[in-house]
């Protein structure tokens, strides 16, 4: 069993985050960020069921950074932090006026009512985790049974896994009766250029599969070159070519799991990657804004 003092302890989110040169379309929805406690308000997950210790990272904090950014809505993704416990995310929706939807952590365990809480709370989807050495799953059956059971509420399926995962999953992928949401460009390296079987594998499903979406998300991880993320482009371009109305963008503040100095990205940073990675006006405004208003039917 992990000791509790074993858990890495991560860096917080950068404390002052630049303000962004490039103004954001307004309406802009930020699609993927968390929030993490306060633990004493909102606890952690018990030490056997995560693999890292958040900074606590409030909803306060949040809606600070959305207007300092200009931000104008947001999807607040369940972490795995707070496991099953969706009380937080429930409570960032409810602080922010209609501005937030959420993505839930969901299992076999939820019934017909804790669903129907969930999305009256404004939950929209529902994400898996199936990177085996961040303490995700690969039980697809799992998944499938939680599909089956929230595709009536209308809500989407999003997946956070790594190359050879998408590989993998890729024909079981196409399968989904849902839109089924493709986080951070499969964690894929872009050091390895656009050819890479994984990224390849990403595009042909955008092409192929009108239910895929995916996230131009978390450049800085997959980055090997750091800000500006221009390595990010190429990969970016090519997903736009091939499926603009089916893309979507965010921070994933507060960016966790970060265990060195100098590895916590500065978010405004982010932003002003955007029009590096989708130099058109009209699909900033169709992938920042439309998009996830589609998606995540925010009311009002």
């Amino acid at each position: 069993m992990m000791n509790p003092y074993d858990l890495p302890y991560c860096y917080p989110p950068h404390p002052s985050p630049r303000k962004p040169c490039f103004k954001l379309p307004h309406g802009t929805v930020d699609t993927h960020f968390h929030v993490f406690g306060p633990p004493e308000i909102f606890p952690w997950a018990p030490h056997k069921e995560r693999i890292y210790t958040p900074p606590a990272a409030p909803i306060s904090h949040y809606l600070q950074l959305m207007q300092h950014l200009g931000i104008s809505r947001g999807v607040v993704v369940q972490p795995m932090a707070h496991g099953y416990d969706n009380s937080v995310t429930l409570n960032a929706i409810k602080c922010a006026n209609g501005c937030l939807m959420g993505v839930a952590k969901v299992d076999t365990s939820f019934s017909d009512e804790d669903l129907l809480a969930l999305h009256s709370g404004g939950i929209r989807g529902v994400r898996f985790n199936m990177i085996a050495d961040s303490g995700g799953t690969n039980n697809l059956r799992l998944i499938e049974t939680v599909v089956d059971r929230v595709k009536d509420l209308g809500w989407s399926l999003t997946i956070h896994t790594k190359p050879d995962g998408l590989i993998a999953n890729a024909n079981w992928l196409s399968r989904m009766p849902i839109p089924t949401i493709i986080d951070h460009y499969a964690r894929v390296n872009f050091q390895k250029q656009v050819d890479q079987p994984a990224f390849q594998t990403l595009l042909n499903l955008l092409r192929d599969c009108e239910h895929i979406w995916a996230k131009l998300s978390c450049i800085e991880r997959c980055s090997s070159a750091g800000p500006p993320y221009t390595d990010a482009n190429d990969f970016a371009h090519a997903m736009v070519d091939v499926a603009p109305n089916r893309l979507l963008w965010g921070t994933d503040w507060p960016h966790s799991q970060r265990y060195s100095i100098g590895d916590q990205c500065d978010t405004g940073e982010l932003v002003d990657a955007i029009p590096q990675l989708i130099p058109d006006a009209d699909l900033q405004q169709l992938i920042l804004v439309e998009n996830p208003l589609r998606l995540f039917r925010f009311d009002g």
